[in-house]
């Protein structure tokens, strides 16, 4: 029922002359991101979360359809919200039940986009709400703000270069307000000494941001067998 509800208000919100049915476009992006079965990729992670600063570390991801994602981070912190989310749009946009409308037009660094609300139809979806900021022209997500029931609202900003073809960022920018995460439900940390209560009160009231530059791609060449067990 609360599914109905939001897409109700989704409704009212939206102008009526803005409110058309977008599903095409999401089809189409679809269509492009399922070029890419499965991917390795290599690059540095920048974690800052409250207090703290963490030092750029390597990381590896691995992607193989429909949603599974792993990421690997050698040594140090490594801090990705569970339950889901992932800061993989392949996953994000996957989902086949949804009602997808236009909320207007926007300029994200220096792209024009167009605004699509995707409301996931299934009501067991951790995802509640997605707005997709979508370079039509190129057929890029340049920014997406999620809404999750378990773990509050978190936006990716995601910068393209030579991957751009497969639809795969060269840079993704990952925010959260950590007080909406339920902490050490929501959160992985792996820190050489354990969290104590103060600090998990002090991290809950800030924001976290994490940004990934991704150095290369293998992409549908197969993937090390057991790798997401």
């Amino acid at each position: 029922m609360k599914y109905f509800k939001i897409l109700l208000l989704i409704l009212v919100l939206v102008p009526a002359a803005k409110a058309q049915d977008e599903t095409p476009l999401i089809e189409k992006l679809k269509q492009k991101l399922n070029q890419v079965h499965e991917y390795a990729a290599t690059g540095k992670m920048k974690t800052d979360v409250a207090f703290i600063k963490a030092p750029v570390g390597n990381v590896k991801m691995y992607y193989q359809q429909p949603n599974h994602f792993k990421l690997v981070r050698d040594g140090g912190i490594s801090i990705l919200p569970k339950g889901g989310i992932s800061i993989n749009m392949n996953s994000i946009i996957a989902i086949n039940n949804y009602v997808a409308l236009s909320a207007g037009n926007a300029m994200v660094d220096g792209y024009s986009t167009k605004i699509v609300k995707l409301l996931p139809m299934n009501e067991n979806n951790d995802i509640v709400l997605t707005t997709l900021y979508i370079d039509e022209k190129n057929l890029l997500i340049r920014k997406a703000i999620t809404t999750t029931k378990e773990n509050g609202t978190y936006q990716i900003a995601m910068q393209y270069g030579q991957y751009s073809n497969w639809g795969l960022p060269n840079k993704v920018i990952f925010t959260f307000n950590t007080q909406d995460y339920k902490i050490p439900k929501g959160v992985t940390l792996e820190m050489d000494e354990p969290l104590t209560d103060a600090d998990r009160k002090r991290m809950q009231q800030k924001n976290g941001r994490v940004e990934i530059d991704y150095t290369s791609y293998t992409i549908n060449k197969g993937l090390p067998s057991g790798i997401f067990n």
